[in-house]
């Protein structure tokens, strides 16, 4: 099994995936059958990335490197491959490790591990308001975000449902109720995990929502009748009312019923409005090479949303989730300002004590001389906005 580890440079496509002609930006094109190669995306950046990061009168960036590819036709129909295996940078488990974790069958914590549970941080408040020259974001729970950027309100994996598929029902109640969301204008899926895209949620959305979504996505999101569905490869990137989305690798992987693992792509977004603000989202994923390499690709992170939780047993689960350290080293290594925790506190899905991915987190945020103002560890619920 291959890992991709390289970036796509000057001469290089991003993807080998097939297109048909791109449509108009605002609507999506049904399949067709008629594909012809994709031409290699120009490694032109767009204009909105060529903004001073942190707004007027911040100092300028690193410039890109490799230079960032032209925005993608919002919308298109491609053709990918049947598998991303090769995308994975560790093997998934064989039968031996199938075997031991069936025998040991840690992967939910204790009566001491959920003592805590009453004391998780929920402290739902209305949303801010916010201008189209904000950057804010309000912590719905797990890997749900109300992001607010250049104008637009954009959902990363939305999870609104009580219970999903395969763990108990969710430890706090999510923190922003839906009837209380502005209207969305985007959405962002970062796999394919029924934590992080959840079909009841996405029913409730307007069918003409623009979806951003991983490389071979598209077509479960079409099956819901979606019609402004965008598929992007790892380092390519579309663009909204002036807000830029940015698909980058994660370490992870996608499954969704017995037959399709690894069919889709996963990873993580990079979102950036027209004055440079920018924030990551990480999405699910392991610790390893690729944030280095995003932080190279994408200077001037203002903030990063980083999973922190479902890491326990380490022999398990360290290849596809962070831990609080490998987090917050994460965050380091993307060069961003600040980090927000996510993927913890809500719903059940391994063995650490409920409230050890946060004081974890906390101290290794102290442990790196980092700036505790810096550190956005939000209640679900919270909000912050960037000054």
């Amino acid at each position: 099994m291959t890992q991709q580890t390289h970036e796509p440079g000057p001469a290089t496509a991003a993807t080998t995936a097939t297109t048909t002609t791109a449509p108009p930006a605002t609507t999506a094109t049904p399949p067709t059958t008629a594909a012809t190669t994709a031409t290699p995306p120009a490694t032109t950046p767009p204009a909105a990335t060529a903004v001073t990061a942190g707004g007027p009168g911040a100092p300028a960036p690193a410039s890109p490197f490799p230079p960032l590819a032209e925005p993608r036709p919002l919308g298109e129909h491609r053709v990918w491959p049947r598998t991303f295996h090769d995308r994975l940078t560790a093997p998934l488990p064989g039968l031996k490790a199938l075997a031991r974790f069936a025998r040991e069958g840690a992967v939910r914590p204790g009566p001491e591990g959920l003592a805590d549970t009453a004391r998780l941080p929920y402290e739902p408040a209305p949303l801010p308001r916010v201008g189209t020259r904000t950057l804010a974001v309000t912590w719905a729970g797990h890997a749900s975000w109300i992001v607010r950027i250049g104008g637009l309100t954009v959902l990363t994996d939305p999870v609104w449902s009580r219970r999903i598929l395969g763990t108990p029902a969710r430890i706090t109640p999510v923190g922003v109720p839906w009837e209380d969301l502005p209207r969305v204008d985007a959405v962002v899926i970062s796999h394919n995990h029924y934590d992080h895209l959840d079909a009841p949620t996405l029913r409730r959305l307007p069918c003409d929502t623009p979806v951003f979504v991983p490389a071979g996505l598209g077509a479960w999101f079409r099956r819901r009748r979606f019609t402004r569905v965008t598929e992007l490869d790892w380092w390519e990137g579309a663009e909204l009312d002036g807000v830029r989305f940015d698909f980058v690798p994660a370490h992870h992987w996608s499954k969704r019923t017995l037959t399709d693992t690894c069919h889709s792509l996963w990873g993580g977004w990079i979102l950036t409005d027209t004055l440079g603000q920018r924030l990551y989202f990480a999405g699910d994923t392991g610790y390893g090479h690729w944030f280095s390499r995003i932080g190279r690709r994408y200077p001037g992170i203002d903030l990063a949303l980083m999973p922190v939780g479902a890491y326990d047993p380490r022999w398990w689960l360290s290849d596809v989730h962070c831990d609080p350290e490998e987090a917050v080293r994460a965050t380091q290594d993307l060069g961003a300002r600040r980090m927000a925790p996510m993927h913890w506190g809500t719903f059940i899905l391994s063995a650490e004590p409920v409230l050890e991915p946060l004081t974890r987190a906390r101290a290794a945020w102290e442990k790196a001389g980092l700036d505790r103002e810096d550190l956005w560890d939000l209640p679900v619920g919270g909000s912050r906005v960037l000054e």
